[in-house]
């Protein structure tokens, strides 16, 4: 054999192996050598078709990478059509019922007479895209258009990994069982059983049956147009965002954000620049045919699809049989309940007559077949206008933009508000009052604004800012460096925050009130007999017994531990106020290191940071809370109220003895609670931990310790029991 004799067929050898091992990657999700090997293969192809151009064909993997930029795409006429169907616009069961009432009386069949089977499919939010297959290989790849002429746009297409640039794979692939290939914890959700509850089991039992089975292995026509959607997964737009908004973040120019998955994959398809498009994660799926010359002799649309997986085209598991309209309600019913769980978008489910001779029969009405439907879901983005945006106080005070929006039908529902998360958000999509925006509701997620439309902007619209005030309560709302988010400062006055500040203030490791939870503060707050945190101290047995389920005895006892939490420590207290980044630890070296409130509350920033173990960002915090005169007020009222806590000279900064050791606490110990030794320790200065590591100094370990100390005794960690513990504590 000679040399030229030998490159061809090593070439044919590559373009065979890499569409083999192309189609277990992108399409079975099945792969069965390392990325390093495929890209070695495909190296090894690449430079013999440098080296000899004539062993490059129109169907090898190198032509994926895409070729020169074009000026224009050139007009493409579909030999079969590329028609519209028919729209279901009932979007309850009734639209299912609808189509088989009209398939019926159109076939002339009466009541008794036997069902119709149907194909019931996703109907996805992509692009629709006819392929054309010359002796089994890609040659055009044309937009929908308007149905009769459509775009060339091949060479964005042979970028997409789905689509097969040869037909024919040597090992060629059944319709998956259900199931296979999904994790074993969590299934793929566009693998689960179509129906809902209420379908019929013994259809939804034959259709998985009949996918599941081998397709026979058919002779490929000499002609063949597949006819699918190209769409974005969820996962892969989400990614590609993140990644252009690093790029603008880095300061690149001409750089956006993409709007929705739709969007983004139109706009990749329809791209002039193939290397661009090569960019942009697409996916693929088949659902159709156009024009077949020379292939086998198909009964139903289901064969057909069975051929169309057997030859390499994604086909999704979505598709089922159904008979009759019960099967398709179900069907409807249940894509509906997994809708939001699937990894793409889709606005519906499309219902066809299975047997290709009924379809004939059928026929076409105004360029619509009569007998295939598109039964829609209600849509998940909508126009609507902002009237407003407001500023909404959370319970821990973050503030949050909300768009008020003219109502609008959209998910299912009618939404008339929508967050806007943060001022960076705000600006970075540039909404403002009057625009015309995009709003996406999808299952229970909160409404958001997608984008704005600024060509239908009002004129002199302003810019939305951020108020540097709480708008409920008037104290100053600050923006942390590093944060995203503003915050209200008047945490122990801001009635938008007041539940969570008294529960907050109530807990064990604070006040430590027991019986206070979150259902009798939530009832107190509601009837208006608490406002503040003093309040609590100024409640009648009268005020509670008026309250919902709360006899003379479960009164008592709640006052009873108001009278007992009057007498607390500085750090509880501290802690209790619900500053923001004053833990217990911190509560803690704050009064050691200023032994009086008063000298905390009066305190510089410079001053707090020589605490230990506090930085910048705390102090900032510690010293913004006092400096509101509502938190002032408050904290004078619940010393006016009687509660009251020993307090002492500042600490000379003397060295603790366990400053700067790390400390877990595993186990039951004999006679300390967690907490109590917890205390002890941090009292020592130590740090305690929730796991082991390399820098963990020690382990006190108690009855039925279980893998932390295994973990110490792995890593060589000293190991104490209760009584190592005391002598740690005193020496």
């Amino acid at each position: 054999m000679n040399r030229a004799d030998a490159g061809r067929r090593r070439a044919g050898e590559l373009q065979a192996l890499l569409h083999h091992h192309a189609h277990r990657y992108y399409v079975l999700d099945a792969p069965e050598i390392p990325d390093a090997e495929y890209d070695r293969l495909f190296q090894e192809l690449q430079a013999l078709e440098e080296a000899h151009p004539e062993l490059r064909t129109p169907d090898s993997p190198t032509q994926r990478v895409g070729g020169t930029v074009l000026e224009g795409f050139a007009k493409v006429r579909h030999k079969v059509p590329m028609l519209s169907i028919r729209t279901e616009t009932d979007i309850e069961a009734s639209g299912a019922r609808n189509f088989d009432a009209r398939v019926r009386r159109e076939l002339g069949l009466k009541e008794g007479d036997p069902q119709v089977e149907y194909v019931a499919e996703l109907k996805f939010d992509g692009l629709a895209i006819n392929l054309r297959y010359e002796n089994g290989v890609l040659v055009q790849a044309a937009t929908r258009g308007d149905g009769e002429v459509g775009e060339d746009v091949t060479q964005n297409i042979r970028t997409i990994g789905q689509i097969p640039l040869r037909l024919g794979d040597p090992h060629p692939n059944p319709l998956p069982q259900a199931g296979e290939g999904a994790s074993q914890d969590q299934p793929d959700p566009n693998l689960l059983p179509p129906g809902g509850e209420g379908a019929s089991q013994q259809a939804h039992e034959n259709s998985l049956s009949r996918l599941g089975e081998r397709a026979v292995v058919r002779a490929i026509p000499p002609i063949l147009e597949v006819r699918g959607e190209v769409f974005m997964r969820r996962d892969d737009f989400e990614r590609m965002n993140e990644s252009q908004r690093g790029k603008i973040a880095a300061g690149a120019k001409n750089e956006k954000t993409f709007v929705n998955p739709r969007n983004a994959a139109a706009g990749a398809v329809r791209q002039l620049d193939p290397a661009i498009a090569r960019q942009r994660p697409l996916s693929f799926f088949a659902y159709g045919w156009g024009e077949i010359e020379g292939g086998p002799d198909f009964q139903t649309h289901f064969e057909v699809l069975q051929a169309l997986k057997a030859w390499g085209f994604p086909v999704s598991e979505r598709t089922t049989l159904a008979t009759g309209a019960d099967d398709l309600i179900a069907y409807h019913q249940g894509v509906g309940a997994d809708r939001d769980r699937l990894p793409f978008d889709i606005d519906g489910v499309v219902y066809k007559v299975n047997s290709l001779a009924l379809q004939k029969q059928l026929g076409f009405v105004t360029r619509e077949p009569r007998w295939a439907v598109a039964h829609k879901f209600p849509a998940q983005e909508q126009l609507t206008t902002v009237e407003s945006i407001d500023v909404y106080v959370g319970r821990t005070g973050k503030l949050t933009p909300v768009a008020r929006l003219q109502p609008v039908f959209v998910g299912g529902v009618t939404v008339t508000n929508a967050t806007l998360h943060n001022e960076d958000e705000v600006h970075r999509k540039d909404v403002r009052v009057g625009d015309t925006v995009i709003v996406r509701r999808a299952g229970d997620v909160i409404p958001e604004v997608v984008s704005v439309l600024p060509e239908k902007r009002v004129p002199g619209a302003a810019v939305f800012a951020m108020p540097h005030i709480c708008p409920v309560c008037g104290s100053a709302a600050v923006r942390e460096e590093g944060e995203a988010d503003y915050r209200c400062t008047g945490g122990l006055f801001c009635s938008a925050q007041r539940k969570h500040a008294i529960l907050h203030f109530a807990q064990r490791r604070a006040l430590d009130i027991e019986g206070l939870g979150e259902k009798l503060v939530d009832q107190m707050v509601d009837a208006g007999v608490i406002r503040t945190l003093p309040d609590l101290y100024r409640l009648g047995l009268a005020n509670l017994v008026a309250l919902e389920r709360m006899g003379d005895k479960s009164a008592q006892n709640v006052l009873a531990a108001l009278e007992t939490s009057k007498s607390t420590t500085l750090p509880r207290f501290l802690y209790g106020l619900g500053i923001r980044h004053v833990g217990e630890s911190t509560a803690r070296d704050l009064a050691r290191h200023f032994g009086k409130l008063d000298g905390i509350m009066d305190a510089g920033v410079e001053q707090l940071l020589q605490v230990p173990d506090v930085g910048p960002i705390v102090a900032e915090s510690i010293h913004a809370f006092f400096l509101q005169p509502h938190n002032r007020e408050v904290i004078e009222q619940l010393r006016a109220c009687g509660v009251h806590w020993e307090e002492s000279e500042p600490a000379v900064q003397a060295p603790l003895p366990l400053a700067g050791k790390t400390v877990v606490l595993t186990g039951t110990l004999p006679t300390l609670s967690r907490d109590e030794a917890k205390e002890l320790l941090e009292a020592a200065g130590a740090k305690v931990a929730a796991s082991v590591s390399k820098k963990t100094d020690y382990v006190v370990a108690g009855a039925e310790a279980g893998s932390k100390l295994e973990k110490a005794q792995l890593l060589g960690v000293a190991v104490l029991d209760e009584d190592g513990l005391r002598q740690l504590l005193a020496g």
